[in-house]
Formats: C-alpha cells, sequence, structure tokens
C-alpha cells in the first residue's frame, strides 16, 4: 500500500509531535478523510523521509507523531540545472513538475528574446511561488526528499551570468554532436527555449557563456517537449536511468 508523502515546510525529527500546516491539514483532513492511526510520510527537502502517524484531526488541525527517519537515496549523480525560457499555459507547469520526476536540480525561469509572457514583479513572484508549490506536489508523487528550488524570473542573461557548471547544452538541430556523444565528467546546465525557441540574441548570449549546441534528432519538439526529452536522454546516458 503506498503510503501519503507530504512536503512540510518545519524542523522534523524523530519522537517529535507537529502540527501539520494549513495546506498538507487540509489535504489529509478534507481532500484524503485520513483518520487518527493512519501513516504519513514526511519530508522538508534536507534529503530525510520522515515517517509518522496521524494523531488527532479536526477541522482546524491535524496533529502527528514522528516515530521514525528513514535515509532514502533518490537524487541523480548527475546533478542538472534546467534554464527555461518561460512559456505560455500549462507548458511551464508541465515542464517544471516532469523536469523533477527526472530529477533536476536547479530551474532558473528566464525571459527571453521570443518569450510571450509579459507580468509586473509582483505577479511574477506569485508564479514563482506557484511553480515552487508545483515541485513540492512532484516531490511528494516521485519519493524526492531533496527538493528542488525555482528561482526568481530574469533576463537570460543575468542568469547565463552566474552559471559555473562545468558543462553547457542549448538545443540546435544542426549541432555536431548528440547527447550519446557527450563526455560528462562533472555538473550540467541546460538552455531550453520558450515556444517560438531561442532568438538570435539569445543564442548569441549563450554562445558567449561557453554554452554548446547539441542535436536531438531531426524534428522540431515544443518546448515542453525538448526539456523532458533533452533531460531523459541525460539522465539515459550519463545519469541514474542508465
Amino acid at each position: 500500500m503506498r503510503i501519503t508523502r507530504l512536503y512540510v515546510d518545519l524542523p522534523l525529527q524523530t519522537g517529535r509531535k507537529l502540527s501539520l500546516p494549513e495546506n498538507a491539514a487540509n489535504h489529509v483532513a478534507r481532500v484524503l478523510r485520513m483518520r487518527v492511526g493512519d501513516a504519513v510520510q514526511l519530508f522538508n527537502g534536507d534529503g530525510h523521509a520522515y515517517d509518522a502517524t496521524i494523531s488527532h484531526v479536526d477541522k482546524r488541525d491535524v496533529g502527528v507523531d514522528i516515530h521514525q527517519m528513514s535515509e532514502q537515496h533518490r537524487e541523480s549523480p548527475l546533478s542538472i540545472t534546467l534554464i527555461q525560457g518561460v512559456s505560455r499555459g500549462d507548458r511551464m507547469e508541465i515542464t517544471i513538475q516532469k523536469a523533477v520526476e527526472l530529477g533536476v536540480g536547479d530551474i532558473h525561469p528566464v525571459i527571453t528574446e521570443r518569450c510571450g509572457v509579459q507580468l509586473d514583479e509582483q505577479r511574477w513572484q506569485k508564479k514563482q511561488e506557484h511553480w515552487q508549490a508545483i515541485v513540492h506536489s512532484a516531490c511528494e508523487q516521485c519519493g524526492r526528499n531533496r527538493v528542488p528550488t525555482v528561482h526568481p524570473v530574469r533576463k537570460l542573461d543575468l542568469v547565463l551570468a552566474d552559471v559555473s557548471t562545468a558543462h553547457r547544452f542549448t538545443l540546435q538541430p544542426d549541432a555536431e554532436q548528440g547527447f550519446g556523444e557527450l563526455k560528462l565528467h562533472g555538473d550540467v546546465t541546460l538552455l531550453i527555449g520558450p515556444e517560438g525557441g531561442l532568438g538570435d540574441l539569445d543564442l548569441y548570449q549563450a554562445s558567449a557563456a561557453q554554452f554548446i549546441g547539441v542535436r536531438m534528432g531531426p524534428r522540431i519538439l515544443r518546448t515542453e517537449t525538448a526539456a523532458l526529452t533533452a533531460l531523459a536522454c541525460l539522465q539515459a546516458l550519463h545519469g541514474d536511468l542508465r
């Protein structure tokens, strides 16, 4: 039987009693209709999982008793940072959710030359918070106990200036090499454009930041397909899907 996993932004330790945060409590009490004595598993991003049981349930509060901490290593040996051009509608949400399932470590949403989403600073912040909540849910589902970070939305050139990983790739149909021909020995940063792809200025900036083009088949992929296919290729060839 699958145990319900809950992200809890609180310090967790064996023997502790605590009340679940509002969102988690509502999910347990109103959506799942769990009862006293039911088992749950908590995590807060520290890399551990904490087995607990529900001690009380009412309309406003759900309490749990933590009785065991376990080591569950589910992180890939290949640390991947995704720089993703912001896309419209639910494409960005799908990309973030599935990227977490595929083991991405950090996510940088960026404004690129052809980005079709324009918001003010406050609305961008709300977007970031929403995307981070999607990350938490994805970790609950896939079993990860390390929580990837969705960084604040910035312009592409500002993010590229901070890249320090050993390997830096973007997708280009006419590139000379594919993922199977790469020799990786360190962390990876992957740059993916939005719906319209990366513009000439984006590609110039990426090249100046030492990003290398990699081909991924003869077909043109949608932004969400491109990101997830590239992540799967990297994990299958060089990570933990081998």
